[in-house]
């Protein structure tokens, strides 16, 4: 396991490492015991075997969304992947990816598409990316329009509390997200968003439902409040992202989204590693942008309701 404070200290251009962790080299994923896993308020049961196979989404809750077509419940071997996987049966996806639902049909398919002609890449190499690349590469243009009719057609919800500390649990990578080292012991935030599930293992079990913590610095809110709405930003969020950071047609809903998640979309957007259609309208948003206000403006955003 690799400590979160242990990770490498980050300048104003170099990638921070809390947001885009990376597995240790010696990292192995704990073997099957054969355990029936279950989750509350659902009636299956899963192995982690099962939990692990990229062509069977796990669905513990099949009350909370439409039937899922056969490519997010199951992809299509050999290499498209089952969205709901990844991003969960109803899309709610997690800090390592996108949360899907409530984003427009349009804007998911634009994504995909620009993962598949090289446009969507991250600073860093991310296992997360290259999934989502290869996926896109062999999906069918039907595949990829039921998909996304369906996260689209469900209502978003929020799944994050954020808590503005200078302290935070410490940390450490399990499988590209952070998890609380469970010794009580605490340390500065720093200048860190530090997002963790509620309870770890309702996440690797890939429940749809599963929570999450983001501690923030403190004023972080308040002060990406202020930054959304500031003429500083050349754009003020809104006036893309719709009324509430809701989200349009063209582009995302920013509110109540994984801060964790948001950062590396702001980085990325600087550093010029996500292109496509949208780069050209972000980069002069973000590119005299801190770190602190990437924190302060991902903090914001996750705060609003969905």
């Amino acid at each position: 396991m690799l400590a979160a404070a242990a990770l490498p200290a980050h300048s104003e251009d170099s990638p921070p490492a809390w947001a885009y962790p990376v597995n240790p080299p010696n990292f192995q994923r704990a073997p099957d015991d054969g355990t029936i896993r279950q989750v509350p308020d659902s009636t299956a049961g899963f192995t982690l075997t099962q939990l692990r196979d990229l062509f069977a989404a796990p669905d513990w809750h099949p009350e909370d969304h439409p039937p899922m077509p056969a490519i997010v419940a199951t992809g299509r071997k050999p290499d498209v992947f089952a969205c709901g996987v990844c991003h969960r049966a109803d899309g709610p996806g997690g800090p390592e990816n996108a949360s899907l639902f409530g984003l427009s049909a349009e804007y998911v398919i634009q994504q995909t598409v620009e993962f598949k002609t090289g446009l969507r890449t991250n600073s860093v190499p991310r296992v997360a990316t290259d999934l989502m690349i290869k996926a896109s590469k062999g999906v069918t243009e039907q595949e990829l329009r039921e998909a996304a009719d369906y996260f689209a057609s469900i209502k978003p919800r929020s799944n994050i509390a954020v808590t503005e500390t200078d302290t935070v649990p410490k940390t450490h990578v399990r499988d590209l997200f952070l998890a609380r080292i469970d010794d009580g012991e605490k340390e500065p935030i720093g200048e860190r968003i530090i997002e963790i599930p509620e309870k770890v293992e309702y996440f690797v079990s890939r429940d749809s439902r599963a929570r999450f913590i983001a501690y923030v610095p403190l004023g972080s809110i308040e002060k990406g409040r202020l930054l959304a709405a500031s003429s500083n930003l050349r754009v003020q969020c809104a006036a893309c992202h719709g009324a509430d950071l809701k989200g349009t047609a063209v582009a995302p809903r920013i509110a109540a989204r994984s801060p964790t998640y948001a950062f590396r979309q702001l980085f990325d957007f600087k550093t010029g590693a996500r292109k496509g259609a949208n780069s050209e309208l972000m980069k002069p948003v973000v590119e005299n942008l801190s770190i602190e206000d990437m924190i302060a403006l991902a903090a914001y955003t996750a705060s609003l309701t969905p």
